[in-house]
């Protein structure tokens, strides 16, 4: 039973926790933003080059 108090009171874990919760929400936010950017350039290169033709 003393293990698992230590255990819970360990905040050493919970740090690394935290920064790969932060981490994946940046993840989430840069993939979602390029993949926004992505398919929106690739309209407006496809437009320009329709128009040159």
């Amino acid at each position: 039973m003393n293990h698992l108090w230590r255990l819970w009171r360990d905040e050493e874990g919970q740090d690394i926790a935290e920064y790969a919760v932060m981490l994946a929400v940046i993840l989430v936010i840069v993939v979602g933003t390029v993949r926004l950017i992505g398919s929106n350039a690739n309209n407006v290169f496809s437009n320009v080059a329709s128009s040159i033709q």
